[in-house]
């Protein structure tokens, strides 16, 4: 692997590096500052958690450093988008962080928070600005942004924008932008509309790929428990948080309600754990990842869209206590450990009327996930899988090495499950919906017919 020096930055740059204490690029930031610093647009694919923020972050800094001028007011050199307000927030830092000592400046712009500040910061125009689409448009449509200038736009995270209907709101901003135009997307999954996305606002883009999309990371250890009834989840979680009191471990719910009733019953068992969701406001959120990430809570109950740009490199443990259903949101769900080059384990809980969830997951990873606990169901077992076994491949394996169980098969390229303790309470949280964001980047309620119930469910 080459050091940082190889990669064609700049003097400025690499004693920024050395400042912040990074020594050594990860492969995505190998492969990519170079096409970013000789003017390409990227296409980067890449899990969560390997250093995407720095692999265009970097480049784009050292770019508009060589730049001459101020930028006029209203406008901004670089554009960078993401989906939600704590990846916004986690962008900015970064970069913040990283022009520390020079005379550029990076401005973050989100919803719930006042957006005549925000109109003030833009006045006064802006080297970088990181927003989420929807309060970029509300600042657009007040006239308070003039992207004719902007020369760089930055799509991270871009498969979860689509995911979040944010669709609409990049076909609005991208026309507003200058040309020519560099245009960098990042992305963990590669689902169909992102190959319509790329082709519609890349040109001859340079594909970056270091691993496989929808591919975990190779240290995140797999298993799965197929339970019965939310009772049993209950009851399984709090073996899983017994075997280790005092990791960090984030727990994805479906819906709102679900995460604030699951955390409650939690608290109320003596487990310190904490929520976030859409419920609750920015700052909340922000308070509570902040204990998460200091350890002061070492159980966080999160919906997808709240969870969305978390980086806490401690995680050490991801259970989907409800099944998500879109097959993509697992693969970010479980990059949230195994950060930074540790080791991490997932862990997830699947009840009958998620049997159809769960094989769309293996279908994405094209792994069979080991199961630790409860008999796989029939419509949950891979054709692949099947036919596998008649080869011989069949039969119990693997031990009893992990808290989240005993595994009866082993994926290749993925650990076994480490070790299982005992405890035991109560909950029964309710099922959960998909989630859907409005304009604004906000959560909205929406209602959906369940796949099997007769019921209308939050939104996370």
């Amino acid at each position: 692997m080459s050091d940082f020096s190889s990669l064609g930055l700049s003097p400025a740059i690499l004693k920024s590096l050395a400042r912040a204490k990074f020594t050594q690029p990860t492969p995505i930031q190998e492969k990519a500052i170079p096409l970013v610093l000789a003017g390409h647009d990227v296409l980067g694919l890449a899990q969560t958690g390997t250093g995407k923020t720095l692999a265009f972050g970097l480049p784009l800094i050292d770019k508009l450093m060589a730049q001459p001028g101020k930028p006029s007011p209203k406008t901004c050199k670089a554009l960078i988008l993401a989906p939600t307000r704590e990846l916004v927030n986690q962008i900015s830092d970064n970069l913040a962080g990283l022009v520390q000592g020079t005379k550029m400046n990076v401005a973050t712009v989100v919803g719930g928070q006042s957006i005549n500040r925000q109109i003030t910061q833009m006045h006064r125009g802006n080297d970088i600005l990181v927003a989420t689409p929807g309060r970029l448009i509300d600042l657009m449509d007040r006239g308070a942004v003039d992207l004719r200038y902007t020369r760089h736009l930055v799509l991270d995270e871009a498969d979860q924008m689509l995911d979040l209907g944010f669709i609409h709101a990049l076909r609005k901003i991208a026309p507003r932008l200058g040309t020519p135009r560099q245009t960098l997307l990042f992305s963990a999954t590669m689902p169909k509309q992102m190959e319509e996305i790329s082709q519609a606002y890349l040109t001859d883009p340079k594909r970056v790929q270091v691993s496989p999309p929808g591919k975990a990371a190779d240290k995140i250890t797999q298993s799965v428990h197929f339970l019965d009834s939310k009772a049993e989840k209950a009851r399984k979680l709090r073996d899983i948080l017994s075997a280790d009191m005092g990791a960090l471990t984030l727990v994805f719910a479906r819906t709102k309600h679900g995460a604030e009733k699951l955390m409650k019953s939690l608290r109320a068992d003596g487990y310190n754990a904490e929520s976030i969701h859409g419920n609750k406001s920015q700052g909340q959120r922000d308070r509570a990842i902040k204990g998460f990430r200091d350890g002061k809570v070492n159980v966080l109950v999160a919906t997808d869209v709240a969870a969305r740009g978390i980086d806490i490199p401690g995680v050490s443990y991801v259970v989907n206590f409800d099944l998500p259903d879109v097959p993509d949101a697992y693969v970010h769900r479980i990059g949230r450990t195994a950060r930074a080059g540790r080791e991490g384990e997932a862990i997830a809980f699947c009840a009958p009327d998620e049997a159809d969830n769960f094989l769309q997951i293996e279908k994405l990873m094209k792994i069979e996930i080991p199961t630790a606990s409860g008999e796989r169901p029939s419509e949950a077992v891979r054709p692949s899988a099947r036919a596998a076994r008649g080869r011989g491949r069949g039969g119990p394996r693997g031990g009893n090495k992990g808290r989240g169980g005993k595994p009866q098969g082993k994926p290749q390229g993925q650990g076994q499950p480490q070790g299982q303790a005992r405890a035991q309470a109560q909950s029964k949280p309710r099922g959960e919906a998909k989630p859907k964001v409005d304009a604004g980047g906000n959560a909205t309620p929406k209602r959906r017919r369940p796949r099997r119930r007769n019921a209308a469910a939050a939104s996370a």
